[in-house]
């Protein structure tokens, strides 16, 4: 089983509350994305090599969510360096389009852009 990254991560500057798919109960905070995998925030430590139906609830700008359903196997745990928060990397199986685009939209939201020179 690969537990190493193989695709450049990104790093969130503000969070993004993930949610049980099923029972709609909030089970953590996204911390990072990418293709293939992300690490979840939680005040709880999740078990490894367990699979987990996660849900994304992504606002849009008419005040309704989007909702982004994935499929993950949860592949390490560890304590967070925040007190009483555990950081736990997951493997996501076939990430829908919807995903594929937020990890897009997150990386031109927090990426520099230099302005252009006047001319």
């Amino acid at each position: 089983m690969v537990t190493e990254r193989r695709i450049q991560r990104h790093e969130l500057a503000s969070f993004l509350k993930v949610f049980n798919r099923f029972t709609d109960k909030p089970m953590g905070y996204l911390g990072n994305v990418s293709q293939g995998g992300l690490v979840l925030i939680s005040q709880l430590p999740l078990l490894v090599g367990a699979d987990f139906q996660l849900r994304l609830k992504l606002p849009c700008s008419n005040g309704q969510f989007q909702l982004v359903d994935l499929v993950a196997r949860c592949l390490w745990c560890r304590e967070d360096v925040t007190p009483t928060f555990y950081d736990s990397g997951f493997i996501l199986y076939q990430p829908p389009d919807e995903y594929l685009a937020l990890i897009g939209d997150l990386h031109h939201y927090f990426s520099f852009h230099p302005m252009q020179a006047s001319v």
